[in-house]
């Protein structure tokens, strides 16, 4: 997207990223665009959006993950202060706003840990069926021309408990930044 998140007058080009990085550039000059900022997500960004969505007067970036999440990065300060450098409270709209948000956070939490309980209840039962839910995998296997490797990228729109890698030769495993995963090797029976 392009939009002038520096307010600036001169739009800045957004820049969503498969690898999760998102990037703001400025065109300072005619010649080349300039990265001003940039921001790490944990998943690949499908969509990036600037606007005002959340506060009149303070711009923002929307950006959506491959597994559905919103992410917002906004222009509003953190900490506001007066003219007596002392932080200003919280209206009691806010205060209210955020009382009721906890109570209904505490619900869902409950109602998850409810329905885990009636799983595993009805798993345990013999007349019970399991069936492994369908969902789609987001996976890129890329060489990087730097060093000569291949990248191995799995997206799954649920938590990854174990990647199994089989090869017929010797491989070497590279960690990156990004990279939450504990490996471990074993060797195969060829036969």
């Amino acid at each position: 997207d392009s939009f002038d998140i520096v307010g600036d007058g001169v739009k800045e080009l957004l820049v969503g990223r498969d690898d999760g990085v998102l990037e703001i550039y400025n065109f300072e000059s005619a010649d080349d665009p300039v990265l001003r900022y940039d921001y790490a997500l944990s998943e690949s960004i499908a969509s990036i959006q600037g606007g005002c969505v959340g506060k009149d007067g303070y711009d923002e970036i929307l950006a959506s993950t491959y597994s559905g999440w919103l992410t917002g990065l906004t222009t509003e300060p953190v900490h506001r202060e007066d003219g007596s450098s002392e932080e200003l409270k919280l209206s009691q709209e806010m205060q209210g706003k955020i009382s009721s948000l906890r109570d209904e956070l505490e619900h869902l939490q409950m109602k998850v840990l409810q329905e885990r309980e009636k799983y595993q209840q009805s798993s345990q039962s013999s007349t019970a069926v399991s069936s492994v839910p369908a969902f789609s995998v987001n996976d890129k296997f890329t060489l990087n021309k730097d060093d000569a490797s291949y990248s191995l990228i799995l997206e799954v729109q649920t938590a990854i408990d174990n990647v199994l890698v089989q090869s017929d030769v010797p491989i070497d495993l590279l960690d990156v930044d990004k990279n939450s995963a504990v490996v471990s090797f074993s060797s195969c029976d060829s036969e």
